[in-house]
């Protein structure tokens, strides 16, 4: 059986450092980590190393003795004045710390532009050895996989792909049939957490949601099975969960522990005897 390597995503630990996140990826089972360079939405917490030598050069003798890699930061966001230039010193910063992908998020209603900035960005990531990871989140101007497969298609080379967020899939109008018609090669790593059922009705209660009240897989109502069925085995995960209350009222431990198990469920389960 394929075993996918397990990341543990900025936002499920959005309070802790970098060198600290390595130590909490350690010892709670994770490979990799996200790091959180660049803020989700403007005043919200980020780590920018870019702009931080020694706090970076300190992060990479901590990652050449530890088992635990790098795999994806956050988060660049297309917006109408996209400039991928500004996003050299982020690139460069992940090529030291050997990450493999970068989350963008699409911000621009003008689909022709957003489609072009895209590929402006995909060409700059392939020169640093870097994916970029297009997420689809039902308020933003890439809403669907649909959407996220017809601007990544327009893009040339190895940087294109699409990242799957169980959340956003089951908040969205995305179907299995379109999940599994994602190109394999475009899949580079997917986020796993559970959600609630019905779906809040509005953007911003989908958006806060997505940033304070996931729940743990199999809790929810999101056919994560299904979800999983349609992916490639063995797909890097990024378990992504931020839910302070039930962080708090177990602690920060015990909360990493229960989500590598869940997750090992979904994504690796033992068979029936």
């Amino acid at each position: 059986m394929t075993t996918a390597p397990l990341g543990l995503a900025a936002l499920t630990v959005l309070d802790t450092a970098p060198l600290d996140h390595v130590g909490l990826a350690e010892r709670h089972g994770f490979d990799t980590i996200g790091l959180r360079l660049l803020p989700a939405a403007p005043g919200t917490t980020a780590y920018p190393l870019h702009e931080d030598e020694r706090v970076l050069v300190e992060l990479e003798r901590r990652l050449a003795d530890s088992p635990v890699e790098v795999f994806d930061l956050e988060i660049i966001r297309l917006a109408a004045d996209f400039d991928p230039s500004a996003y050299v010193p982020l690139l460069e910063t992940g090529a030291r710390l050997g990450a493999k992908a970068v989350l963008v998020g699409g911000d621009d209603t003008d689909r022709a532009r957003l489609t072009d900035s895209y590929a402006r960005l995909a060409e700059l990531c392939a020169r640093y050895g870097i994916v970029a990871s297009l997420e689809f989140m039902p308020w933003t101007a890439v809403p669907d996989a649909k959407a996220a497969v017809e601007i990544v298609a327009q893009a040339d080379g190895p940087a294109r792909s699409v990242l799957v967020d169980a959340l956003h899939v089951a908040r969205s109008s995305t179907t299995l049939a379109d999940l599994a018609a994602i190109p394999r090669e475009w899949l580079h790593y997917a986020q796993m957490c559970d959600g609630s059922v019905p779906a809040p009705a509005d953007d911003a209660e989908l958006i806060r949601h997505a940033r304070e009240e996931r729940l743990v897989p199999g809790t929810g109502g999101i056919d994560l099975p299904g979800i999983w069925s349609t992916l490639p085995a063995g797909l890097p995960v990024s378990i992504e969960l931020p839910n302070e209350p039930l962080r708090r009222a177990v602690g920060t431990g015990a909360w990493l522990d229960r989500l590598v198990a869940a997750t090992r469920e979904v994504v690796s389960p033992v068979p029936a005897a």
